[in-house]
């Protein structure tokens, strides 16, 4: 077939499914012209681009419900998306599927402060649900830097964190109940708002799933009390490595701060610049750790903190002396990775997860990887749980950058697994690491994973090509299809 050929049949094929889908969620909630299927053509990790045939806006559940129903009736694949936020490419479309967008399901549905919880449509903002609360004292958890705009649904497939989830957990500590939308259209209800069921715990199961099971279409969150009083430390050291050693006392000496980050040079001066938050800019590295509870418990907290600082060799400490100046500081460490962005074209955002106790010795083998593949990098990063998020500095106008960013990224998370840690720590697989897969499983492992996978989603319908290496096939579970005895790629070793 031609490439005229191939347009041609994809025009047509495009044409009847958008008919289609027309007559089930209106004619303004399928999105099918070339210009505006263009804005649904990555996610954050916009190195990956792929338009797809057709995106389509669900405007409730059952209308979810219907568009999963039809496309497995028709054999179409599916590409969940909630705001786009994704830094790991796993709402990247495919060019034979639709984009399933949940963002008119944006509705807060109960908020129920007798039992400290909130029931949200997917399409909610993150921050939205901590503003609907804030009035009554109360806030959500999770935090990630892009609050301001990533959604609840898309931070249940991700199983999202934040600055503060060294105490208060990722989304999924914080998820008391689901309403999944499953590939054939069926819906399920998990868990509710007092007491998880009994049984496999499928709320964990599908929190971090990235869309891989089905489409969440109602979730059931924790918020807390917001504590009585919260204090901001700012904590210079020489460098990283005297940092590293102060997070680890820290945590040795059993506390557990509410927020403990790490910022190194490039980061301070980018972030300082475009917030003006008060960094010390003389500083190597910066530790900003805040303590939060009862008044004179923070107070307490604060000063042991401020001591243990101090005997690995903090050159500066300073703590906020009001709830402003702690707002502040936190400013500049949630802005830092658009202000990094002011000092390089480009950058790749990795995110690995490592032992506390590595982290000295892991961000000083990133340096020497800055100098082997001669990109600069900025560490910004959840220090407290060891989830590191180097931001690799490059330049796409330049030819072959780019792969050279993402040969430095894939050797930054081999060495997160070499030193005892993991390839993520909040921001997915998606098609960033699926690859780099079996660095971390053997072949049991993800075979296992892919009998989960196929159990829910036995076409292998639902955003497909994220999460699972390349190389793994149907094969696996018995369903290679062959034409013509003709076996595809018959150099390959069978399994």
């Amino acid at each position: 077939m031609t490439n005229a050929q191939r347009v041609d049949v994809d025009a047509k094929r495009r044409a009847a499914l958008a008919a289609d889908f027309r007559r089930l969620v209106g004619e303004r909630a399928v999105i099918a012209d070339a210009p505006r299927l263009a804005a649904y053509d990555s996610d954050g990790l916009t190195a990956y681009r792929q338009a797809p045939l057709l995106v389509v806006l669900p405007g409730d559940a059952a209308e979810v419900r219907a568009v999963l129903k039809y496309c497995a009736q028709n054999g179409v694949k599916i590409v969940p998306r909630g705001a786009g936020t994704s830094l790991s490419g796993g709402s990247l479309p495919v060019a034979e599927g639709i984009v399933l967008g949940v963002s008119r399901l944006n509705r807060i549905v109960e908020i129920d402060f007798a039992n400290a919880c909130v029931v949200a449509q997917p399409g909610v903002a993150n921050l939205a649900i901590s503003h609907a609360v804030a009035g009554e004292g109360f806030y959500y958890a999770p935090d990630p830097s892009s609050q301001i705009a990533c959604s609840i649904g898309g931070n249940v497939a991700e199983n999202s964190g934040g600055v503060h989830c060294l105490k208060y957990g990722l989304t999924t500590n914080n998820i008391l109940g689901l309403e999944i939308a499953l590939p054939d259209g069926e819906s399920v209800r998990l868990g509710g708002k007092h007491q998880e069921d009994a049984g496999y715990d499928l709320l964990a199961l599908l929190a971090g799933s990235e869309g891989l099971l089905g489409v969440v279409t109602e979730a059931t969150v924790r918020i807390l009390k917001a504590p009585a009083s919260a204090r901001a430390l700012l904590l210079g050291f020489r460098d990283a490595g005297a940092a590293g050693d102060c997070v680890a006392a820290i945590i040795g000496a059993g506390i557990i701060p509410a927020g403990l980050e790490m910022m190194d040079k490039p980061a301070i001066d980018a972030a300082e610049a475009f917030v003006g938050a008060g960094y010390p800019t003389e500083a190597g590295a910066l530790l900003i750790a805040e303590l939060d509870g009862a008044v004179g418990d923070v107070a307490e907290t604060s000063a042991l903190v401020a001591n243990i600082a101090q005997r690995c060799g903090a050159t500066s400490v300073r703590a906020s002396l009001n709830e402003d100046e702690r707002r502040k500081f936190w400013a500049g460490r949630k802005a830092a990775f658009p202000a990094v962005g002011r000092i390089a074209p480009d950058y790749y955002c990795m995110d690995g997860t490592i032992p506390r106790r590595e982290i000295a010795r892991v961000l000083s083998e990133i340096e020497a990887l800055s100098q082997r593949y001669g990109l600069k990098v900025a560490n910004v990063f959840h220090a407290g749980d060891g989830n590191l998020h180097p931001l690799i500095l490059y330049d796409a106008n330049k030819p072959g950058e780019l792969a050279t960013a993402e040969a430095f990224g894939a050797d930054i998370l081999r060495l997160c697994v070499a030193v005892g840690g993991v390839l993520t720590g909040e921001h997915g697989v998606g098609v960033e690491k699926r690859d780099l897969m079996p660095t971390m499983f053997n072949e049991t492992d993800l075979a296992l994973q892919g009998r989960v996978k196929c159990a829910f989603d036995p076409d292998g319908r639902m955003n497909p090509g994220k999460v699972f290496p390349t190389l793994h096939r149907c094969a696996e579970e018995g369903r290679v299809h062959v034409r013509g005895g003709a076996l595809r790629h018959a150099h390959l070793p069978r399994f």
